[in-house]
């Protein structure tokens, strides 16, 4: 796991993990609650937690999946 992407990408996938883990914990939030609680809920839930845990991982490490498959990016 090289470091394949600059400080610009990096500070673009923690931002973007930060906002999707935000979202995905206040939508599991509102599925506990009682308030929209259905299977789709929950799944999209903990569907925007891993992929945002997962970019965070990627800007803090520097590394891009993506680019690691050799595709190129623009950030």
């Amino acid at each position: 796991m090289q470091c394949n992407i600059d400080a610009k990408g990096r500070a673009t996938r923690l931002i973007s993990g930060l906002v999707l883990l935000i979202v995905g914990v206040l939508l599991l939030a509102l599925a506990i609650t009682g308030f929209r609680s259905s299977t789709w809920v929950y799944a999209s839930a903990l569907a925007l937690i891993a992929v945002g845990a997962f970019q965070i991982f990627e800007g803090w490490k520097g590394w891009c999946v993506v680019r690691a498959m050799g595709f190129k990016t623009r950030i």
